[in-house]
């Protein structure tokens, strides 16, 4: 199965696509928390910015 799935992520569109992992701290625990995103790779130090 994961054979498959990497097989459809490599088409010619797909490396222009950078996975951005970015930490922050939740206001409710205090415990830190990781969002996972796809992001354009031309739009990745936009995205850190926030």
């Amino acid at each position: 199965m994961a054979k498959k799935t990497v097989a459809t992520l490599q088409d010619k569109n797909s490396r222009a696509f950078t996975k951005v992992i970015r930490m922050f701290k939740s206001q409710k625990t205090g415990a830190y928390a990781f969002d996972e995103k796809m992001v354009p790779a031309d739009e990745v130090k936009d995205y850190l910015k926030k």
